[in-house]
């Protein structure tokens, strides 16, 4: 009598043995399956002989046997499921059944006689065989190689997800993870894990260095093997660097990081060990270490293509150069018709724009630095007789003045205060995506004369990197920013120490002029640059209030804020909700849910698509969370739900819902809605960029981990017309008098100051 599958699996957990009747629904895109099966064999108590099976199953057809492990759910619509976490399929055992499964219909160009062969040269485990090394196909007498190709990829497609689901579900792995990892790698997938599963780190979103380490482990990657030891050290240097915003880390606490990260009761790792490889890792390649400092190839790289391409582009020389009694006649006959008048500094950032090959325009709120990037547009166009009227160029004759800036929201409002066209970074370089990189480069410069650079604070070392080496020679450029904004969310602070190097022509506006129209929204951000408290930060300001709450209240008191703006005719796109956190009952999370319920709540004829916990409702409010080059979108675009269409309405068969980014429509499938969330709320950090008619902040205890000065002035300086501020009076004073103690380590300003002024000794020797 044949053993039952438990105790022929050595299994001490619930299962269902059964045939595939049929599939009532599949997702071909995260394997998520609903089907019915016919139980054959089961240790669980249940009494159907036909159960239907949830889960992420690997590819299904009807008649195929499955193992499905996991445990009976009683769905309250649906009745009886059985809840899979893994299945094995029940392949053929014998000769006879092999041959039969490989001659179906499922690999087309295999007939009987092929599969009597394979099967007698290989065995009743020949499927096995096949899925784990292609190679023997080659063997196979008459078998030629374009069938046994086909026969491979086909195996595979059916086999190879549920071999990677296994090896993987035996080290801990759940199922979207294990599928996150041969989505990665496809018919590499066995191959990479076996041999080198340090990979899965760079490549495969949420495994870290424990996860991969487990995996190494099964492989005799333990203890102070050296490979195990360098990809300890490789993934420090970039986690450390990522999540904190440096360029490098130190040798010394990053050996002591790797002992701690890669030591065990068992065996404790040597400082020495470390020492040496990263040493290795330095010749062969892997890192650099440059005096005690040691860096990832990709920061090392840009932060060194920084400092070179300032120096290319500051040694530059100009097209054309302009008497100053040219340029002041141009510039009255613009204050004339504009009905305003430069102040001295303002006039001395238009002249350096136009004068130099490259300059630094820094200020705060209020100092005018719109206006400037408006008469530096129309003065450069009237010296050089361009026309700024886009229509007068063409796909040969490009417009010659590019403005551009880290987010779409950011290029736009440049956009609506020159009338010129701007895009985002990422848009005018060509970002392909991924490890495709951009199209403009060194070999493929921009086309244009003049280039402003807007909310430079916000750009990281890689993709400065990126965008100074696609400028061409000739080129002018005009670098802007506020350095008392928070740094990228990426690795380096290039607008601070492009200032603090002192190496590049630097305009600094001070004079606060919108102060004029009563903002104190603008006298409170300068007070907080300069680490005071204005006297009057709790008395009710004409555009600002300050509502004193503790955590527990944050949300009823954001709540009535908003409502009372709804009731005098504001619109959830005009109102933006700012939090440093996502976790807690003030946090992010909990306060978009509670927000959509007050923007846009629940309505009989407004359709709405469940994802995960959250529910996505046309008339929400989204934000981009990741770059999409190809829809033109990019991560932290602000966007609308215009439209939802159910699979049963569209050729696709899919749940949809089109999202509208201030007029450009994307469309997304239901299983690429973790690409948004809602809107309502957003971090600080997503906000940079942008500004918004009404600004609401909560700022409590609970935050005080995130909470810096750079942070609070970035949220402040967001409100355009109103800034709502609510929590603790004390804690918002705190973070405004202790500043921003997050040391961000770069060697950018010794690296510039050495390249420009090479009588400098501080930026130390390459080893």
């Amino acid at each position: 009598m044949e053993e039952s599958a438990e105790r022929n699996l050595g299994v001490q957990r619930g299962y269902v043995k059964g045939e595939i009747l049929h599939v009532i629904f599949r997702n071909e895109e995260n394997y998520y399956t609903v089907a019915v099966v016919r139980v054959r064999e089961t240790n669980e108590e249940i009494e159907e002989k036909k159960l239907t099976v949830v889960g992420v199953l690997p590819h299904v057809e009807p008649d195929e046997t499955f193992l499905f492990f996991g445990s009976v759910a009683d769905h309250p619509r649906f009745g009886i499921q059985y809840k899979v976490e893994q299945s094995r399929r029940d392949l053929p055992q014998s000769k006879h059944g092999v041959i039969k499964y490989l001659a179906s219909d499922r690999f087309p160009g295999i007939g009987t006689k092929t599969a009597e062969t394979i099967v007698e040269k290989l065995g009743e485990t020949a499927i096995t065989r096949i899925v784990e090394n292609r190679d023997v196909l080659k063997d196979i007498p008459g078998l030629k190689q374009e069938k046994a190709a086909i026969l491979y990829e086909n195996l595979y497609e059916q086999q190879g997800v549920e071999q990677v689901l296994i090896v993987l579900s035996e080290h801990g792995f759940g199922v979207e993870l294990a599928l996150k990892v041969y989505q990665a790698y496809k018919t590499q997938a066995l191959e990479i894990i076996k041999t080198n599963p340090y990979r899965l780190i760079h490549d495969v979103e949420g495994i870290g260095f424990r996860r991969a380490d487990q995996l190494g482990a099964s492989i005799g990657l333990t203890g102070n093997h050296p490979d195990r030891l360098r990809a300890g050290c490789l993934y420090l240097v970039h986690e450390l660097c990522v999540q904190e915003g440096h360029t490098y880390i130190e040798a010394d606490p990053l050996t002591n990081q790797a002992v701690a990260l890669l030591s065990s009761p068992s065996m404790r790792i040597k400082h020495e060990e470390i020492q040496q490889q990263l040493v290795q890792m330095n010749e062969e390649g892997m890192l650099v270490v440059e005096e005690t400092r040691v860096y990832t190839k990709s920061l090392y790289g840009a932060e060194k293509g920084i400092a070179s391409n300032i120096r290319r582009l500051l040694s530059s020389e100009i097209k054309d150069e302009f008497p100053e009694a040219e340029f002041l006649k141009a510039l009255g006959e613009l204050e004339e018709e504009w009905g305003i008048e430069y102040a001295t500094s303002q006039k001395q950032a238009i002249q350096e724009a136009i004068s130099k090959p490259l300059m630094l325009l820094t200020g705060g709120p209020g100092t005018g630095k719109t206006t400037v990037i408006r008469g530096i547009v129309e003065i450069y166009a009237r010296l050089h007789g361009l026309s700024l009227d886009a229509r007068a160029y063409t796909a040969s004759n490009p417009f010659p003045i590019l403005l551009t800036a880290p987010t779409g929201r950011a290029a736009k409002r440049m956009s609506e205060a020159t009338g010129l066209p701007s895009s985002t970074i990422h848009s005018m370089l060509g970002w392909k995506g991924g490890a495709g990189g951009f199209d403009k480069g060194e070999h493929e410069p921009l086309n244009g004369e003049l280039l402003i650079i807007d909310e430079m604070s916000m750009v990281d070392s890689w993709v400065a990197n990126s965008l100074l080496k696609a400028i061409p020679k000739g080129m002018q450029v005009v670098i802007v920013g506020d350095e008392n904004q928070l740094p990228s969310v990426g690795p380096g602070q290039v607008l601070r120490d492009l200032i603090q190097s002192e190496t590049i022509p630097l305009v600094a506006l001070t004079d606060i002029y919108r102060q004029a129209e009563g903002s104190s929204i603008i006298e409170l951000a300068h007070a907080m640059k300069d680490g005071q408290i204005p006297p009057n930060l709790s008395n009710a300001q004409s555009d600002r209030r300050f509502f004193p709450c503790n955590v527990d209240q944050v949300k009823d008191v954001v709540w009535q804020i908003c409502e009372n703006a709804i009731k005098k005719g504001y619109e959830a796109r005009d109102i933006q909700v700012l939090a440093p956190m996502y976790k807690g009952g003030a946090g992010i999370t909990e306060l978009n849910v509670m927000l959509q319920q007050l923007f846009n709540p629940k309505k009989d004829k407004v359709r709405e698509i469940p994802f995960g916990e959250v529910v996505f409702r046309t008339g929400d409010v989204v934000l981009q969370l990741v770059n999409n080059p190809e829809e033109k979108v990019f991560n932290g675009d602000r966007g609308e739900i215009v439209a939802i269409f159910f699979a049963k309405e569209n050729t696709e068969r899919k749940d949809q819902l089109v999202v509208s980014f201030d007029g450009i429509e994307v469309t997304y499938n239901k299983n690429e809605l973790n690409q948004l969330t809602h809107a309502y709320c957003s971090s600080i950090h997503k906000a940079q960029g942008s500004e918004f008619p009404i600004v609401v902040m909560p700022v409590v205890r609970n935050y005080s981990r995130m909470l810096r000065r750079n942070l609070l002035y970035t949220g402040v300086t967001r409100a355009k017309q109103f800034l709502l501020l609510c929590g603790e009076l004390r804690t918002f004073e705190v973070a405004i008098t202790n500043g921003d103690d997050l040391h961000r380590q770069t060697q950018l300003v010794s690296r510039l100051q050495v390249i420009i002024h090479p009588e400098s000794k501080d930026a130390g020797t390459e080893v």
